[in-house]
């Protein structure tokens, strides 16, 4: 009988060498962008909320992993406060984070409740703000109040940072009547309507000589000479 001959088989143990380096380097190159953290970020559009604010409220004060950081999700988590109006997050090369936000406005304070309105109509506690703001010093309707808060957004803030205080002061002429206190000792009367009235109240000043009165900016448009405190 012939004797069988058994043919040996050779194993390739390179082509699978070659391979397994492969795989292993695509996982430690993926480990390695995975958890690369976050390298800078930069914030802007915020005046009165500082940076480090900002991003403790994104909760990437501890600089996570850049890849895992989705922008929609810091840009919910910093909308959150009732100072951001919105928010956008872009991602660029190198690990950086760029926060861009809006701010709202802060535009009076009602002084019976101590709450500082804003001008998305959030409010905060008057403790909150370091900044000199007017203060509201009555009840205004709610049917007036979002007109009011729409019309002092309006209002152009080196205006704003004049007016001391001011009173809800309707007639039977005008519902939506307003008294503001300026800080310069002057009074005036302004109207819902015509409200942005009171950007050119710097312009009136300048005809007036250095004289302390009433300027009524809610009809007529005229100015009268204080002779005794209201």
């Amino acid at each position: 009988m012939d004797k069988k001959v058994k043919k040996k088989v050779k194993i390739r143990i390179l082509p699978f060498l070659i391979v397994f380096i492969c795989l292993f380097l695509l996982f430690l190159l993926g480990k390695v962008l995975l958890e690369m953290p976050i390298l800078n970020i930069i914030v802007t559009g915020n005046d009165v909320v500082t940076d480090q604010e900002i991003i403790e409220l994104g909760e990437i004060e501890e600089y996570p992993s850049f890849l895992l950081t989705f922008s929609s999700s810091l840009e919910k988590k910093i909308e959150r406060s009732p100072w951001i109006t919105s928010c956008k997050v872009s991602k660029k090369f190198f690990g950086k984070v760029k926060i861009k936000v809006n701010e709202a406005i802060p535009l009076f304070e009602k002084v019976e409740e101590k709450l500082v309105v804003l001008s998305n109509s959030q409010e905060i506690s008057s403790d909150d703000l370091k900044v000199p703001i007017t203060g509201l010093l009555n009840h205004v309707p709610s049917t007036k109040y979002s007109s009011l808060i729409k019309e002092m957004s309006k209002v152009d803030s080196s205006i704003r940072y004049l007016i001391s205080e001011m009173t809800y002061l309707p007639n039977d002429q005008d519902k939506d009547r307003f008294l503001l206190y300026m800080s310069d000792g002057n009074y005036v009367y302004l109207t819902l309507t015509k409200f942005e009235h009171i950007n050119y109240y710097e312009q009136v000043l300048e005809k007036l000589d250095g004289k302390k009165g009433i300027l009524y900016l809610d009809s007529g448009n005229h100015f009268q000479i204080m002779e005794e405190n209201i």
